[in-house]
């Protein structure tokens, strides 16, 4: 999802623009547009980095193998939706596989 959001940031698309596109592909209620604009903003200071950066506590269930698991799983089903793959894999919430 960030990927998304930094390519149209760079193509100088409005926020109010990025999140109506956001929401005809991935469905209404996958993000605000308060939240758009909260990942937009580190863009616009220079970020180019889509990936979250390491921070401390609870250790991420994130790894490659998981990667491969999401993959294998939409490739199987090319019209999933976020809620479907949060069923599949119930330790891991739904806001993780925006970031994927």
């Amino acid at each position: 999802m960030l990927s998304v959001i930094r390519f149209l940031n760079s193509k100088v698309v409005k926020t109010t623009e990025i999140n109506r596109q956001i929401s005809e592909v991935y469905g209404e209620n996958i993000l605000s547009e308060g939240m758009v604009r909260k990942f937009v903003r580190p863009f616009k200071d220079g970020r180019s980095n889509v990936h979250n950066e390491e921070r401390s506590g609870r250790s991420s269930v994130i790894n490659e193998d998981f990667v491969q698991k999401v993959n294998g799983k939409v490739r199987g089903n090319r019209r999933f939706t976020i809620l479907s793959l949060s069923n599949e894999f119930p330790p891991v919430s739904r806001s993780v596989f925006m970031d994927l």
